[in-house]
């Protein structure tokens, strides 16, 4: 029995159905249209992520684009997509290790052209609606949190938020750093940023503003990796949601996919299993 997964979207498709809570039938004389399985609506949710198509255009046959909105909002009412990552950061730090004492942190500004909860005007896009993602990951460029807000947020004043964000998943983990350095760019370079790390214990790696620093220096490349991968969904590089849950839904399960994505290609240069892909190049 293999210990890797030799694919991304089975082993997170199994993890997801298996959080779901069990749903009671209250219907006294059951039910007269077959409810359509919830593997279906996940892969249509998972088609809507990767390529940015709305639900009309991924819906079919099988599955109406009402069906998506309304499982898709079910779930996010039993908070599954949140224990889903949790799932895989334990699975991930468990099999390869979370390497949680060398943070890196940074902004990414997309386009939001439907407005909502997290949109703000964008200073990079002539004023238009836009998302800032406050991204924070381990010194590899696993994503372990992600803050939306509003594209006129600066990135120095959503820190907090992430910061605690972080702080409660450690405890979940139960994979608490001590000491951990966090790399971080000009934008940060604030004076109440120092001291809201030297409260929380966390070493500053800064830089400072009016200096061009490289973009290797402290390893601030890797969130700049992570946010390219999460650019790689077109569903988050133009978000079209309007409430700020279905937003962190999306945000949650590119989350997983892209743990357990570099978890298989780390895997693939030090296990070796009966399904194991020709290539480390698994998209």
């Amino acid at each position: 029995m293999s210990v890797v997964p030799a694919s991304i979207i089975t082993p997170i498709r199994e993890e997801f159905l298996r959080l779901l809570p069990a749903r009671p039938v209250t219907h006294p004389l059951g039910c007269h249209n077959p409810r359509i399985e919830d593997a279906v609506v996940f892969d249509r949710l998972v088609l809507a992520l990767v390529s940015g198509m709305g639900y009309e255009r991924v819906a079919d046959g099988a599955c109406s684009a009402t069906t998506i909105r309304r499982r898709r909002d079910e779930w996010i009412t039993a908070g599954v997509a949140g224990h889903l990552v949790l799932a895989v950061l334990r699975a991930y730090d468990q099999m390869v290790g979370l390497e949680l004492e060398d943070l890196a942190a940074d902004g990414c500004i997309t386009k939001a052209p439907a407005g909502g909860e997290c949109v703000g005007r964008s200073p990079v896009d002539r004023g238009k609606q836009g998302l800032k993602r406050s991204q924070l990951t381990d010194s590899y460029g696993i994503p372990v949190v992600t803050v939306p807000a509003g594209a006129n947020i600066r990135d120095h004043t959503l820190l907090p938020q992430t910061l605690d964000a972080f702080a409660e998943l450690t405890e979940q983990l139960g994979h608490v750093p001590q000491h951990p350095a966090l790399s971080l760019d000009a934008g940060y370079d604030y004076q109440p940023v120092y001291c809201n790390l030297a409260e929380r214990d966390i070493t500053p790696r800064i830089s400072k503003r009016g200096t061009k620093t490289p973009i290797q220096t402290d390893g601030r490349w890797v969130v700049e990796r992570t946010n390219s991968w999460m650019n790689n969904f077109g569903r988050l590089r133009r978000n079209t949601e309007r409430r700020r849950a279905c937003t962190e839904f999306f945000l949650q399960l590119a989350t997983a996919i892209i743990t357990v994505r570099s978890l298989i290609r780390r895997a693939w240069y030090t296990h070796r299993w009966d399904s194991r892909p020709a290539s480390p190049r698994i998209r």
